[in-house]
């Protein structure tokens, strides 16, 4: 599969897949980038691409030297579920006793 690049004159990373393009939207700040929406083709929803995609596009975002911002719901739950197992470990995160 191709890798995530850069798209800056539409403001967003994109990844080809299989003849469409999976993307994601994202506004500029001095320190930060605010990814604002993901979308992936319709018929290749539900293999992990938008995972795929939101992974490049942090590796992306590091390697600029700027953070990230979740904007919409699919880069949040993918940053929350990337980082519990790192927050519980630590007590973080903890599950509400029952």
């Amino acid at each position: 599969m191709a890798s995530v690049r850069d798209n800056k004159a539409q403001s967003r990373f994109e990844l080809d897949v299989d003849g469409g393009i999976a993307f994601a939207n994202y506004r500029i700040t001095p320190n930060t980038v605010i990814i604002t929406h993901t979308e992936t083709p319709r018929t290749l929803r539900g293999h992990g691409i938008a995972s795929e995609l939101v992974e490049g596009a942090l590796d992306l975002i590091r390697a600029d030297g700027r953070k990230v911002i979740a904007g919409c719901s699919f880069v949040a739950d993918y940053l929350f579920s990337a980082a519990m197992p790192f927050c519980r470990s630590r007590r973080v995160i903890s599950r509400p006793r029952a």
